[in-house]
Formats: C-alpha cells, structure tokens, sequence
C-alpha cells in the first residue's frame, strides 16, 4: 500500500519484501542501501505474529529490533531519511483514556518490547529518524483479523470478536497517505498515526464492517480476552492520539468509520474486478 501510494504521487520507488532483503543482516542491508542511495527509507518490516513473538523472541528481537537499527545505520551512512513503523503494543493498556507520546512505554509482550526496541536503536543511530506508532491496521490485502473479518463472512466461516479490547482502528490507506506526508516535512520523532474517532473494540468493529457489506452482525460471538487462552499477553487499551502531527501542519485523519466504508467499498470493487472473465489472446 506505501509503495504503491508512493508511486501513484510520482515517487521513484523500490519496494523488498523479506525474501528480497533481510533486515535482520547488517551487511546486506548495508550494501543495498549504499547501492541505492535512497532519499527515504521507509520501514514496514516487521515479525507482527504476537504470539509468534512470545514463542520465538530471537527471531521477534532479530527482526522487530535489530532490523530498524540495521536500517538506521546504512540511511546515515547514505544520507536518507529513515520512517520506521511501531506499535500500539508498546504500551501495557492500563490507562484508560488515549496513549500520547507523553505516556512511557510499558510493553507487556515480547512483541511490544521487540518494537519498543527498534524504535530506540533506530533513533539512537541515526537522529534523522521518525518512529511512527500505529495499530489495528486494516486494509486490501491485509491478513490480520480486521482486515479479513469480510471475506470470512463471506466464505461462512463461525466468527469471534473480542469485546474488551480497545485500539484506534488505522485504515492502510490513509496511513500510506501519512507516511510520505511526514517523510516530506521530514521532522524527526515520535508520531501515533490512527484515525480519528473515540477507538472501537474488535468486536464493535467487527459488527460495524459487517453492517456495511450487508452480513448479519448479530451472528457474531462476542468473547473476551482471556476467554482465548492466548500465549502472548495484550494491552486492553491501546488507543493512541498524536500531540504533534497538527502541530506541524498535518489534519487529523478520516474519522475511523468513515475510512471503513472506504474500504468496504474497495473490497467489492477489487471482488467485482476478479468476478470479470479475463481475455484469452492466441497466436499462431
């Protein structure tokens, strides 16, 4: 979604996935870098399996930590800018109203130490680097439970939703859209990138996407946290607000509903593209 934003704007942009580039190697990323001579890098790497964290910290640590730093290190040397994502996880979920940069971080999980980690590497290396914490992210393409949430009512499948959750849901899109907008002003920090709106639970955002594409809510089950028996503990409220992007010219993000709809929207637009019989060219 950033790579492609990027390039819908005119930016000259080379993307790498995880088998294209390993960020947890401090000698490739290295020579990619210098090889490249990016303006910007912007980091969305990340081992985002929380669970997968807790079961397996060398490989989180490897990735969510030293890959940032590792990253910071090359840009310096190349004279770029580093973005780099973290996440609403590096708090432990105790307050009750919104996370600002002014609250201290207190991960919980191997996941939100291996973020909280990266972000200080990152910036410990390199000055010229913005930290950018977001959370219950959904989009086109995303695997993640909010993201998938449709397609799972669509395929029938039985559907739970925690009800004692708490984040500010975060559509790709418009957090593509801020990426680039801060990498412009390139303004070094911490910024929370979510949209606006007073937070949901999954659960209230999951009957809220199924509203919208025409499913039945009600057949969801509503359970709650510790119900799941999870490996990897959560923050209850990990809701996040920014106390500087408005301080540097930026508005507040789409309320979160409404940058719902949007994406319910593109959902059956991408769905009706692939329903098209494609076109067969023979030569002889």
């Amino acid at each position: 979604m950033v790579a492609h934003y990027c390039s819908s704007q005119g930016d000259l942009v080379r993307t790498l996935n995880h088998r294209g580039l390993d960020i947890s190697d401090r000698d490739l990323v290295r020579q990619l870098v210098l090889a490249e001579k990016p303006d910007i890098v912007i980091n969305c790497a990340a081992v985002t399996d929380v669970d997968g964290c807790e079961l397996d910290p060398e490989r989180a640590y490897a990735v969510n930590a030293r890959g940032p730093e590792n990253l910071s290190i090359a840009s310096g040397e190349a004279g770029a800018l580093l973005v780099t994502i973290s996440t609403d996880y590096v708090f432990d979920g105790t307050k009750t109203g919104f996370y600002t940069q002014r609250d201290q971080p207190n991960p919980t999980s191997i996941y939100g130490q291996s973020k909280l980690d990266g972000e200080r590497r990152a910036q410990q290396a390199l000055a010229r680097s913005i930290v950018v914490r977001t959370g219950f992210v959904f989009g086109l393409g995303g695997t993640n439970f909010l993201s998938m949430i449709v397609d799972r009512a669509r395929r029938g499948e039985k559907l739970k939703a925690i009800n004692d959750s708490f984040g500010t849901p975060t559509y790709a899109k418009d957090l593509a859209i801020r990426l680039r907008e801060l990498a412009q002003r390139d303004l070094p920090g911490i910024y929370h990138v979510v949209n606006a709106g007073n937070g949901a639970s999954y659960e209230e955002f999951a009957r809220h996407a199924l509203d919208l594409s025409g499913f039945r809510a009600s057949e969801i089950e509503s359970v709650e946290t510790d119900a799941l028996n999870r490996p990897a503990p959560r923050p209850r409220n990990s809701r996040l607000k920014c106390l500087l992007s408005e301080a540097i010219g930026l508005p507040v993000l789409p309320d979160w509903r409404d940058a719902l709809k949007d994406f319910v929207a593109a959902q059956r637009q991408a769905d009706s593209i692939k329903q098209v019989p494609g076109e067969v060219a023979v030569s002889s």
